[in-house]
């Protein structure tokens, strides 16, 4: 009943379903995000705000402050793409400024039908200015808080550590993570350049804490090293891998993260920038979907991506050729991967079928 037209949208029985109404279905489409760094979704009006006020040097001009902030289509590698985070991070040193880009941040979720979102960001990074590490998550909880509770999107945040940190501070991000944990902040993760620090054991003490301070553990892997790398991550026992494109290459690879229930949380466009794939049309989004590795669909990077998710959402579907139902069948199991307690996730999933069992092009075809 479902196919793909000559344009690559979706066809029905009913004819094709035109661009602009395949928008606005994917618009409406309550959505949920686990893989979404705060840092990488600086707008860049209250970044020229931020410059100016704080007396950084940095662009003073909208369209250069834009394009500071956005990465480039294409990187040579993910260590080049990591450059157009120098940035926003300078600009996030203060409370203020922390709890304000929460704010936005949640704000722009709700606009865009996000009922759900993981959000994610390296306290260490935020104390050149001063401040603390429990003051830098106090700002970030305060802001997600006070925005979550304005818009009715529910938020949980993952703590990230960094690669190229030193082992021993990554316990003591882990260790102050843990005490946020009431406040929802509910899961760890380790981010950084994978080709200069490729191995996660290298900071098991700082899993090992978090683990056992109750929060859910999540690693980068396969932004580089392809699907060894994601392999590799399996070592410190992940629910969620963040990327992991490459896993389609290992057939026995794939097997074992359907065996054990790991979820790749993808994101086609920044893996592009990335140049972990050549282009859209190339990512194995679909592939592992339908070979039953668990993925979900993230944007990673709204600004530094020059994205919002509903636009990578029907980017899956116009470029890398996802069916409607096979977009909300993996839209749909965020819910199940996601960091949160069942009394959180039970009114969601079923506010999400509510919504799916209007909309008939998203049953599956027979």
């Amino acid at each position: 009943m479902v196919g793909q037209g000559d344009r690559g949208w979706p066809v029905f029985a009913s004819g094709a379903l035109e661009a602009r109404a395949l928008r606005r279905l994917v618009e409406a489409m309550p959505k949920a995000e686990l893989h979404l760094h705060l840092d990488g979704s600086l707008r860049p009006a209250t970044a020229l705000e931020l410059a100016r006020t704080r007396g950084i040097d940095a662009p003073r001009d909208f369209r250069t402050m834009f394009e500071a902030l956005v990465g480039p289509d294409r990187c040579a590698s993910q260590a080049e793409l990591l450059r157009a985070f120098d940035l926003p991070v300078a600009l996030l040193q203060d409370a203020e400024a922390l709890e304000r880009v929460a704010v936005e941040l949640v704000e722009a979720k709700a606009a865009d039908a996000v009922r759900y979102a993981e959000v994610r960001w390296a306290p260490a990074l935020h104390t050149t200015g001063g401040l603390s590490l429990d003051e830098v998550i106090a700002a970030v909880v305060a802001g997600t808080r006070a925005a979550a509770t304005r818009t009715g999107v529910v938020i949980r945040l993952i703590c990230t550590a960094l690669r190229s940190h030193d082992p021993t501070l990554n316990v003591r991000v882990a260790e102050t993570a843990t005490r946020y944990r009431d406040q929802g902040l509910t899961g760890f993760d380790l981010a950084g350049p994978e080709a200069a620090h490729p191995d996660p054991l290298a900071h098991r003490r700082a899993f090992e804490t978090a683990r056992a301070g109750g929060l859910r553990i999540t690693v980068h892997a396969g932004e580089w090293g392809g699907a060894a790398q994601v392999r590799r991550a399996l070592a410190v026992r992940p629910e969620r891998i963040a990327h992991g494109p490459g896993a389609i290459d290992d057939d026995a690879l794939c097997a074992e993260l359907i065996a054990r229930g790991v979820t790749l949380d993808l994101c086609p466009t920044s893996n592009v920038q990335a140049g972990v794939v050549p282009a859209l049309a190339d990512h194995p989004l679909a592939r592992l979907h339908r070979r039953g590795v668990p993925v979900t669909l993230s944007t990673d990077d709204p600004t530094v991506s020059d994205i919002t998710l509903s636009e990578e959402y029907l980017r899956a579907v116009g470029e890398i050729g996802l069916s409607l139902p096979e977009l909300w069948t993996i839209d749909r199991h965020a819910l199940e991967a996601a960091f949160a307690d069942e009394a959180t996730l039970d009114p969601l999933r079923a506010e999400f079928a509510g919504w799916g069992a209007m909309i008939p092009e998203l049953a599956p075809s027979d």
